[in-house]
């Protein structure tokens, strides 16, 4: 038998559908990292995440057992967008979405958060504006914090974070562009300056 470990995403699902459990196991390995990640970076909550890692997976095996995926070589995100739906289900339980809007200002806030080389006073300014970046972030409502995290942390195209999602690239695009002016807005009420040395 071939290495499962060198085996792409759908062909690991042929095998796991064949009756082959080793080879679920593998693509459990190769993707539980990022997806749960994923998961707490939106709930917040070690629990809650773990509740719908747990399930995310399990309806995955449902639907591979019952033909529901198509193998396009986008296991990852087809078990991302399950993991989606389960995240909304849950805020849904929980409470409405606050949504905050603006027309004013740029987006361009994210241009460049790596750091660069230079003393160590530069680097723990860097640190702290990167610090501070991640608190506006956790202060954004849900659907913001999301496409926020998919775009600058996971490295998503606009057309990914749509597919996963479910909305339009328009839509996605727009709730970055107020995610943006949200953080400056946060930026500006508690006196944060987010210019990296």
């Amino acid at each position: 038998m071939e290495n499962l470990k060198q085996m792409t995403d759908d062909m690991l699902v042929s095998l796991y559908v064949g009756g082959n459990n080793s080879a679920f196991d593998t693509l459990l390995n190769r993707h539980k990292d990022r997806l749960y990640y994923y998961i707490y970076f939106i709930v917040r909550s070690r629990e809650v995440a773990e509740d719908i890692f747990q399930e995310t997976f399990v309806k995955a095996i449902i639907r591979l057992q019952e033909g529901k995926y198509q193998p396009d070589g986008k296991f990852g995100a087809w078990i991302t967008r399950i993991a989606h739906n389960l995240v909304i289900d849950q805020f849904r339980q929980e409470r409405n979405e606050n949504l905050v809007s603006s027309d004013e200002g740029e987006v361009d806030i994210l241009n460049d958060a790596s750091l660069s080389e230079g003393t160590i006073e530069n680097r723990m300014v860097n640190e702290q504006v990167l610090r501070d970046v991640r608190a506006l972030v956790d202060e954004l409502p849900d659907c913001q914090r999301e496409v926020v995290y998919m775009r600058f942390y996971q490295q998503l195209s606009f057309k990914d974070i749509a597919d996963i999602t479910g909305v339009s690239i328009n839509t996605a695009l727009g709730r970055i562009r107020y995610a943006i002016l949200n953080m400056r807005r946060i930026a500006a009420e508690k006196n944060i300056s987010l210019v990296l040395e």
